[in-house]
């Protein structure tokens, strides 16, 4: 957690020099394909939901820029068990990418990301009390502009923290999502 806050007051004071007209704002959406891993995951498959949220540019080179998001994120999974169907996971996630950008358009994207858990539901029971409310994770993805404002990105978020939260319960699973998306800098 001291690491995240750490990098984010870096990338802050980093951005202070930035220029006004080297700053856009964007709004993006798209499908997740999420699932669950780990110890207690077999009965678990990959279910489909949807984000969307704000997002904001910082160019700091021509080569390299951060791009902070809030992003609400369907996550969870699909179960083989009969009574409980799927297991929503409602997050809000703030994600801190940063953009290489190998040709003008076309970006590799990497960064970590903080969750928090909103709510859950599925099945027979609601999920809450038995998940952490904070979910750590890194972000992976390719993404592409066009020069209208539209763009598009493929992004996997990989689980870095355990959202268990129940004591007797030594198993440990994480969430992992594929995201498509497509956005829009105004």
């Amino acid at each position: 957690m001291k690491k995240l806050f750490l990098v984010t007051a870096i990338a802050v004071l980093g951005l202070s020099n930035v220029n006004a007209q080297d700053i856009k704002f964007g709004a993006k959406a798209g499908l997740n394909f999420a699932f669950i891993t780990g110890d207690n995951a077999k009965d678990l498959d990959p279910t489909t939901n949807f984000h969307f949220g704000v997002m904001a540019e910082f160019k700091i080179s021509d080569k390299f820029s951060l791009q902070p998001e809030l992003i609400y994120s369907g996550q969870g999974a699909d179960t083989n068990i009969d009574s409980e169907g799927s297991i929503s996971l409602n997050y809000l996630n703030l994600p801190l990418i940063g953009k290489y950008y190998v040709t003008e358009r076309l970006s590799l994207e990497a960064g970590p990301q903080i969750g928090v858990l909103l709510s859950t539901k599925g099945g027979s029971q609601d999920y809450k009390e038995f998940l952490k409310t904070t979910d750590y994770g890194v972000n992976f993805g390719l993404g592409y502009k066009l020069d209208n404002g539209l763009n598009f990105t493929a992004r996997y978020n990989l689980g870095l923290s355990n959202i268990n939260d129940v004591d007797d319960f030594s198993e440990k699973n994480s969430n992992g999502v594929f995201q498509l998306s497509v956005g829009y800098f105004f």
